[in-house]
């Protein structure tokens, strides 16, 4: 360290020129060409793509469609984020803990094997007790309620909004988080 230098300056300064990856938010069905402009503009990037099975009344054919809606990842630094929000299409980072959420590398490493290795992927969200989620489908939907539990194909969520306690099976599908 040279004589007059602050560790701590040091450190901040390693650690703004450190990439990481993050997760971006995109306008809906805009991952792809969010994707190509940030390509464009010198940023690495990288939006999963799943191959689907589409039905139109003349055909089946098979499709890349990004694996997580509305999502993109970039590696990046901290100087390049006012860059990355700049961008057309994107709406923000994706927020964790009052920050921009860090994706580790081995997790982009490890999406990127799965895809190689299998077709036809799902993505699942994991729901835990006491997550609050929204119903979006059925009869329930737009009501919010906390789950309970959460099985193989169904969740049991407490209602809250109704006054009492009641709880409903809902098939994962038919639920969000909040």
């Amino acid at each position: 360290m040279t004589e007059g230098a602050k560790p701590w300056r040091n450190y901040k300064e390693l650690k703004m020129n450190m990439k990481r990856w993050y997760a971006i938010y995109t306008k809906p069905r805009w991952e792809k060409k969010v994707f190509d402009l940030l390509i464009e503009g010198g940023i690495t990037a990288y939006c999963p793509l799943n191959k689907v099975h589409r039905r139109w009344s003349d055909r089946i054919k098979i499709i890349n469609e990004p694996l997580f809606k509305s999502y993109v990842f970039v590696n990046i630094n901290e100087t390049q984020m006012k860059q990355v929000r700049g961008i057309a299409g994107v709406v923000n980072f994706v927020y964790w803990n009052g920050g921009p959420a860090i994706v580790r590398e081995n997790e982009i490493d490890t999406i990127k094997r799965f895809l190689n290795e299998y077709q036809f992927v799902r993505v699942e969200s994991v729901l835990v007790p006491r997550q609050r989620i929204k119903i979006n489908s059925g009869v329930l939907m737009d009501n919010e309620g906390v789950v309970t539990r959460s099985e193989k194909n169904k969740v049991q969520v407490y209602l809250e909004s109704l006054g009492f306690n009641l709880t409903a099976d809902l098939q994962t599908n038919e639920i969000k988080p909040v």
